[in-house]
């Protein structure tokens, strides 16, 4: 069994709700997905909007392999050994899809990326430009540096902070994308599939209510969705309406 906010994410761009300037019919992210060709770029936004969520789906609806760091805890050793990993996954060597016309390599999520230390934010610009990597082995006199080949891959980074991004690593990515906080309407959309994956009925306003109390991030929504379906399973015979609603919103201050 999936952990329950798991089971809440979205898997493709038809479940995903909202930020139609990027997903919508003719935007940037919906047209780069459709053609298959995603270059590095970046999400940046508040937290709970979807940055990794979308990350995933985008990798999941181009069938490519998806590899994720933090930059808070991420260092070279960490960098190496993930894009390793897709090299061997993505097997160069013997799979005829790494055609130009048909692109299957792996993405690479990175959250937080502005908090990459200067090193690794180092070894990124070699690979994300020319997928090698230069690692120095050894010090002083004896010191010697070896190239390390990778594969090719597509850099996702995730912000709640763009302006913390180095003029140097943000100009090695393609577009630079902003996630919006979410209105009531569409909110309470996203309450309404979520209490349909958790099994449980909710009425529209209900719904609304939740939504006008999330402060415009999904995540908020989905945890405020869990707290009232326990009320309402003890309280509301496992439905929850706006009476329901507001008690359980109020004992939760």
């Amino acid at each position: 069994m999936l952990p329950l906010a798991e089971r809440l994410r979205p898997k493709n761009l038809n479940q995903y709700i909202g930020q139609k300037h990027l997903v919508g019919d003719g935007a940037i992210l919906n047209q780069m997905i459709k053609n298959g060709n995603i270059t590095s770029f970046i999400l940046w936004g508040p937290p709970g909007v979807g940055k990794t969520t979308l990350a995933r789906i985008i990798a999941h609806t181009l069938e490519r392999p998806f590899y994720t760091l933090s930059a808070v805890t991420s260092g070279v050793k960490e960098v190496r050994d993930i894009i390793d990993k897709a090299k061997r996954a993505n097997n160069l060597a013997n799979n005829a899809l790494f055609k130009e016309e048909h692109p299957s390599n792996a993405i690479l999520f990175i959250d937080e990326i502005h908090r990459l230390s200067p090193i690794v934010e180092e070894y990124l610009y070699s690979a994300m430009e020319d997928f090698k990597i230069d690692i120095v082995l050894d010090k002083g006199p004896s010191a010697r540096s070896i190239q390390i080949e990778l594969a090719p891959f597509t850099l996702i980074g995730a912000t709640t902070r763009s302006g913390l991004l180095t003029s140097p690593l943000r100009a090695r990515f393609g577009i630079t994308c902003h996630l919006e906080y979410y209105d009531a309407k569409v909110l309470n959309r996203i309450v309404k599939r979520s209490s349909a994956i958790l099994g449980i009925s909710i009425d529209d306003d209900a719904a609304t209510e939740l939504a006008l109390r999330s402060r415009g991030t999904p995540r908020i929504a989905n945890a405020l969705l869990r707290r009232v379906r326990d009320f309402a399973m003890v309280k509301g015979e496992g439905h929850i309406d706006l009476e329901i609603t507001r008690m359980a919103l109020g004992a939760l201050n």
